[in-house]
């Protein structure tokens, strides 16, 4: 077991008495209370458990905890800037009224932040291609693609 520091959503966090090899995910929901990043798959290839690692969209779930510590990760209850300010994905998702059951819908919007922040105005190509790893059961993917133009200043369209 060991004790390990990790900075979450801008705060510098410490987790004692975890298995370094457990996977970042499970740091998140149980030792530090931050649910709101899904366990999907176990594998990493659903992309429920999307956070960012210094601004990169990774696989909370294949990814150790012990590979993240001293570095910065954002999740979903970190995306806004403050609580009284959603993000524009977050405003944009409500807007396009994405989610049915809601279930991955922290993970597409990590994963299109991540996407945004690299390319602020990306067409349906990119956002096709940058989304293909994030899997939406109820298949709202037109949705999420309009969200995320919208988000981009784009009006929902490319």
């Amino acid at each position: 077991m060991a004790t390990i520091q990790i900075k979450v959503n801008g705060e510098n966090r410490t987790i004692s008495g975890i298995d370094p090899k457990t996977p970042l995910l499970w740091a998140l929901r149980d030792h530090l209370g931050l649910v709101g990043t899904k366990f999907g798959c176990g594998k990493g290839l659903c992309g429920a458990c999307t956070v960012h690692f210094n601004g990169t969209a990774i696989r909370s779930c294949s990814t150790a905890v012990s590979a993240v510590e001293s570095r910065s990760i954002t999740t979903i209850e970190g995306l806004a800037e403050d609580a009284d300010h959603l993000h524009p994905l977050q405003e944009a998702w409500i807007e396009h009224d994405v989610p049915q059951c809601g279930y991955c819908q922290a993970g597409q919007m990590m994963n299109a932040a991540a996407l945004l922040s690299t390319n602020p105005k990306p067409s349906d190509e990119d956002i096709d291609n940058a989304m293909i790893g994030n899997i939406c059961r109820c298949g709202t993917y037109t949705r999420i693609r309009k969200a995320i133009h919208s988000a981009a200043g784009n009006g929902g369209n490319a």
